[in-house]
């Protein structure tokens, strides 16, 4: 059985400077995706954070990766542009990327999905209704109607994002916001899947119904064809005879 390639991506700065996300992340958010995913036979995992060179995210790594798990949160402008360069063409060519909560700012969805994916935020520890309303989507099952989560911060419409291909979740929050949670799009040959849920400081990701969906996410993500996408090639030879040639 060929395994799902998937590289997790994080700033892993907070986790070093801030207490309380210390705390609920001692080892860093990478590492705790990267825990959970690793449990399942058919994914293989690892991890690169900004301060790698590179961003961890060398030519080798990526050739190397399936899927792209992106966390970023309060240094998206220190992340190169020739690097974001570098996984849009391979997200063109058929990589899969999910972006998650506060990643909508990062430089890499917002040159995919050409907005940009601002929203409106607040952090009160309220409740949160995740809606599933795709119940038939590969990124859904085993979920039922809803997640709830007891302790999230607010994202809020608008959310300027283009249009989905597919609505996955619309999220309730207890102050009365609503919010489209879950988007997918495909760029090129690639597939993009935006999850809100996740906190620096909230142990969303040890929630096991958020695992789920970014497993399920990952095997939806995983490329169907690589192909390079780069340049425009010059047909020389027809396939049919045209003309006297």
């Amino acid at each position: 059985m060929n395994k799902i390639r998937a590289t997790v991506w994080n700033e892993f700065r907070q986790e070093k400077s801030e207490e309380k996300v210390q705390k609920v992340y001692p080892d860093g958010i990478h590492n705790a995706i990267a825990e959970f995913l690793d449990k399942h036979q058919d994914i293989s995992v690892k991890t690169a954070t900004l301060d790698e060179a590179e961003h961890g995210l060398t030519e080798q790594v990526l050739d190397e990766t399936d899927v792209l798990i992106w966390w970023g949160h309060l240094a998206h402008r220190e992340v190169d542009d020739a690097i974001v360069d570098r996984v849009q063409q391979c997200v063109l060519a058929g990589m899969g990327l999910i972006v998650l909560h506060s990643g909508h700012e990062s430089k890499i969805f917002r040159r995919l999905m050409g907005t940009s994916c601002s929203l409106r935020w607040r952090e009160a520890e309220e409740r949160e209704r995740l809606w599933n309303v795709a119940p038939g989507h590969e990124i859904t099952r085993g979920i039922g109607d809803y997640i709830k989560l007891s302790c999230a911060e607010m994202y809020g419409e608008r959310f300027d994002i283009p249009e989905p291909d597919k609505q996955i979740f619309i999220s309730w929050f207890q102050g009365g916001e609503v919010f489209r949670s879950g988007c997918v799009w495909e760029r090129g040959n690639g597939r993009i899947f935006y999850f809100r849920p996740g906190h620096e400081s909230y142990p969303i990701f040890k929630d096991k119904n958020i695992q789920k969906v970014i497993v399920n996410a990952v095997r939806w993500a995983a490329p169907r064809i690589m192909q390079d996408t780069k340049g425009c090639p010059n047909v020389k030879e027809p396939i049919e005879k045209i003309g006297g040639i």
